[in-house]
């Protein structure tokens, strides 16, 4: 089995919707996305996903399944009496703190637990797993029992801070990792494939992470979202 991870397309983020590059780079995911056969479609319920989604569908005649846990993450913490998203925290904090690499650990941290992270995340981590069981595969432990194995292939329109945290479940890994050392960019295609090496005995292997091949074929630049400056001294994101 395979499952399609789709990022949403360059953010409007004031109008919960995609900007008018957005909506060339949602056609051009949408039109290669397209070409392969997918078993079922899953989306946010957000705008800025929906809006993505509508140009696959359009392009397919497909419909796709509304899941309330594959919006964006929404774990917040308290930070100096704010209360922030959990995951953007600046690199000589979170890189200083040992539990922050363990996944067995990084939610009890301090600043983790005075807020509603874990609600958040388990929330994710049931999502997913029901999403699979629902496939064939039942999480057990750090492998996937493959009760039906199949070659179906799965999309699913979301965004980047939910995804680093499917990811992070589906791997056993930190989500603090995946969150502060990869960027899937806006319409990026990330894909996992089943591997069955003993019978009925599954993990999944991140094929391709963060594809951008289509905006190129399409002559369409990547976005800047979610990426920080390269240097302290440039006059992009911090």
């Amino acid at each position: 089995m395979e499952i399609w991870i789709v990022r949403h397309a360059d953010p409007d983020y004031a109008h919960d919707s995609i900007t008018e590059k957005g909506r060339r780079e949602a056609a051009l995911v949408g039109k290669r996305l397209a070409e392969t056969e997918f078993a079922a479609v899953y989306c946010s319920p957000l705008g800025r996903a929906q809006d993505t989604a509508a140009y696959y569908l359009a392009e397919t005649g497909k419909s796709a399944i509304t899941l309330d846990w594959l919006q964006e993450f929404r774990g917040t913490v308290d930070w100096m009496g704010e209360k922030q998203i959990c995951w953007d925290r600046l690199p000589a904090y979170w890189t200083a703190v040992d539990a922050y690499y363990d996944h067995d650990r990084w939610l009890e941290v301090p600043l983790m637990k005075n807020g509603d992270v874990e609600r958040h995340y388990r929330q994710v981590c049931q999502g997913v797993d029901a999403l699979i069981a629902d496939h064939g595969y039942v999480h057990d432990g750090r492998l996937y029992r493959a009760e039906r194995p199949n070659a179906d292939k799965l999309l699913l329109f979301c965004h980047f801070g939910v995804e680093a945290a499917l990811l992070s479940h589906v791997f056993s890994i930190s989500p603090m990792i995946l969150w502060h050392n990869f960027v899937a960019l806006p319409t990026s295609v990330t894909r996992l494939a089943s591997v069955e090496r003993e019978q009925g005995k599954a993990i999944f292997n991140c094929i391709q992470f963060g594809d951008l091949s289509h905006l190129y074929a399409g002559g369409e630049g990547p976005s800047f979202q979610a990426r920080f400056c390269e240097q302290y001294t440039d006059d992009t994101r911090h």
